[in-house]
């Protein structure tokens, strides 16, 4: 067995779909107008390095609070349908074709949580999903907090290697893997295989593969217009207030 690992955001998806949810969510008046201002200023200061990993997974988990699947389940779907699926470019499809024809096992490693994610990963029809999980209270509904080893940076690496035993199969596997990103966030992961491929990398991760001799892959991306209007769903409104977050300096 030979894998193809994915990242999903800005990889196989033209877009961030934690920010996608929250425009949606905001649409939908699940979320409150200002709360745009928030989500956006916290994306800022994770890129700057002033955000820890955990308190970014924890503001998005934060927008779910007291929620159950079954509500949520309609949202999930139409956030799919109108938001998401059309930012995912016939470039992307074919890739995981061809990766597939090659023999290769797919696996999707997002950091993004399975609530927002989960509908991609059964779209884009890939082998195996790994996401970011969210902690659920004993009647279902998820407590605005996440669960377990966060799949994000070094996350990554940990959670596929647990995957990995948990399935009884070599971790030389993953050394052997091939990986698709487009985000310096990813670096360890792009490490730890054999074949690291860039996708539409992003500043920092274009320098760091010339400079290690990494393949380069630019995807077609067209433009994408802008999603259907919002249909009332019979969910009661979410309007939390925003998360704190610990700031820190540095990485």
């Amino acid at each position: 067995m030979r894998l193809a690992l994915f990242d999903l955001d800005h990889t196989l998806l033209s877009g961030d779909s934690d920010m996608l949810w929250c425009e949606f969510m905001i649409a939908e008046d699940r979320l409150a107008p200002q709360f745009a201002a928030h989500y956006r200023d916290i994306a800022l200061r994770y890129a700057a390095g002033t955000v820890t990993p955990a308190d970014y997974c924890e503001f998005h988990a934060g927008t779910l609070a007291g929620l159950t699947p079954a509500e949520l389940l309609p949202l999930r779907e139409r956030f799919f349908a109108g938001w998401v699926r059309p930012r995912i470019p016939d470039d992307a499809r074919a890739l995981l074709r061809r990766r597939r024809e090659f023999g290769e096992t797919l696996v999707l490693t997002t950091a993004t949580s399975r609530v927002v994610s989960e509908l991609t990963a059964a779209d884009l029809g890939v082998d195996h999903y790994l996401c970011t999980e969210l902690e659920q209270a004993g009647d279902g509904r998820y407590t605005g907090r996440t669960a377990g080893t966060l799949n994000m940076r070094s996350g990554k690496i940990e959670r596929l290697r647990q995957w990995l035993s948990d399935a009884g199969h070599p971790e030389q596997l993953l050394r052997d893997a091939s990986f698709y990103s487009d985000s310096i966030n990813d670096l360890a992961l792009l490490s730890a295989v054999k074949r690291a491929i860039v996708v539409d990398p992003d500043p920092r991760l274009r320098s760091t593969a010339h400079r290690k001799g990494w393949t380069v892959l630019h995807l077609n991306r067209p433009p994408v217009g802008p999603p259907p209007e919002a249909v009332p769903v019979p969910v009661r409104v979410l309007v939390p207030e925003p998360p704190r977050v610990r700031e820190r300096r540095g990485r």
